[in-house]
């Protein structure tokens, strides 16, 4: 598999900015959040910190891991190994199963309650309202992947837990009673797929899970490079893009159009649960592992947990979303939520939490153990669980063009569409249409078109 980063001149322009309050050498400086006097790529893990005595906070949204008996590699079991580099400094582990809304309400209260957060949704000129810098980007980018993902003014402020791509969950043996032999590679090959799973076989051919609304946000992810190919679709194309959701008449199978189009058939066509307004998240794991379910449209952080949740881990795997660009299938790296640091800590905390994240990032495991990538920058391996995406080109998205860091998310946030910020709700008026043919997916794109196209003129 061929990581292709074509962002590097985008990223290079971004870094050209740096807080003025910055000083200091060897690996970046940092601004003036930072209290405790270091930045991420000046940390030696082991022996920066040896002697610090701290307690730190961290708070996610990973509940399952908080478990004894979670099947995979839980909390506390992390936690001792970071203590057996540093004993003295104690993590507190935190999570909510409402994670999204809870830690925007945390950083509301804008105070010190929490040390290390994964960073909800956050415009990228607020992240020094909350969060500490790492670092400068072009420093950073020597140390991590994706170090311009949580980035702004030059200042790296989150690093992710792990890259993912956004594919399909599926069941290999469930695809085999089907007398499926090759993964689809368009959405028309797709939705033969899925004819052939209820023909032939017990199985829930697509499965929605529409009754959580972040999974099926879930289906935004798909609209970039994975649909069109593009690395400078998402921040450079689309916010100058009065219609991008319209079919592309050229290549119809591409596109956001395409994508959501995807979800409209399956529904329409009745490859999907009876009843999607009874769907539950929690058993659709073991379900998928034991062959009643097909297919979940979930990024690759899922497949870990589904391997866990069953007798059957082999069956369950991960392909590509079934869109094809001239020949070639593509898929978008993008980080899982990012570590950030709280600005409110005093010295020795945010100190302590910086080295955790170092250790976190480069000595747990954590990326590989949930099916992630690691975001070292040098560690190029891969979980097993990109067995087929070795064909698939990954790239990586361009940031916005200079003076345009926000513009994606001010159409997004008067267009009300929420595009990659949780709002799930679109996705299920999706499914409601197309099982009550109540509406056709070109009206529902049409109507997005609308008020994208809206916001669009508003922000020129």
């Amino acid at each position: 598999m061929n990581v292709k980063k074509i962002a590097a001149a985008g990223i290079a322009a971004a870094c050209l900015v740096s807080v003025a309050a910055c000083g200091g050498n060897n690996g970046g400086s940092a601004d003036s959040n930072n209290k405790a006097g270091i930045t991420y790529p000046q940390i030696k893990l082991g022996e920066t910190g040896k002697d610090l005595k701290a307690e730190i906070t961290f708070f996610n949204g990973r509940t399952d891991m908080g478990l004894a008996d979670y099947p995979g590699k839980n909390w506390e079991s992390y936690m001792k190994d970071f203590n057996a580099m540093y004993p003295n400094i104690k993590v507190k582990v935190q999570t909510d199963s409402n994670y999204a809304d809870s830690a925007l309400t945390r950083l509301q209260a804008n105070n010190d309650s929490w040390d290390v957060m994964m960073i909800p949704a956050v415009d990228r000129s607020e992240f020094s309202n909350y969060f500490v810098s790492y670092g400068k980007t072009k420093d950073m980018d020597k140390e991590i992947k994706l170090a311009d993902e949580k980035a702004y003014d030059g200042q790296t402020y989150g690093i992710a837990t792990d890259g993912q791509t956004s594919g399909i969950v599926y069941n290999a043996k469930v695809f085999e009673e089907a007398g499926i032999k090759e993964l689809p590679k368009t959405p028309e090959e797709f939705q033969a797929d899925l004819k052939l799973i209820k023909e032939k076989t017990k199985a829930i051919p697509l499965y929605t899970n529409f009754a959580e609304d972040w999974a099926m946000g879930a289906w935004d992810a798909y609209i970039g490079g994975n649909a069109t190919g593009d690395p400078k679709f998402m921040n450079q194309v689309m916010p100058h893009d009065k219609t991008p959701f319209e079919k592309d008449d050229k290549a119809p199978g591409t596109h956001p159009y395409a994508v959501y189009k995807t979800l409209y058939d399956a529904v329409a066509n009745g490859y999907t649960e009876e009843d999607y307004s009874t769907t539950d998240w929690e058993s659709s794991k073991g379900r998928i592992n034991n062959g009643e379910i097909a297919t979940m449209v979930l990024g690759a952080w899922a497949v870990p947990q589904m391997k866990q949740a069953g007798d059957h881990p082999d069956d369950v795997q991960y392909m590509p979303f079934p869109i094809t660009i001239d020949g070639k299938q593509y898929a978008t790296l993008a980080g899982n939520y990012s570590m950030g640091i709280n600005k409110n800590s005093d010295a020795d905390r945010q100190k302590a939490a910086m080295i955790f994240v170092k250790w976190m990032t480069e000595k747990s495991g954590y990326a590989k153990n949930e099916g992630g990538i690691p975001i070292v920058k040098d560690d190029d391996s891969y979980p097993d669980t990109y067995e087929h995406f070795k064909d698939v080109e990954l790239i990586v998205d361009d940031p916005a063009k200079e003076g345009e860091e926000d513009l994606f998310a001010d159409i997004n946030s008067d267009s009300e569409l929420g595009i990659n910020n949780g709002n799930g709700k679109k996705i299920q008026d999706i499914v409601v249409d197309a099982a009550n043919k109540t509406k056709t997916i070109d009206q529902i794109m049409g109507e997005w078109d609308q008020k994208w196209g809206a916001a669009v003129e508003s922000e020129s």
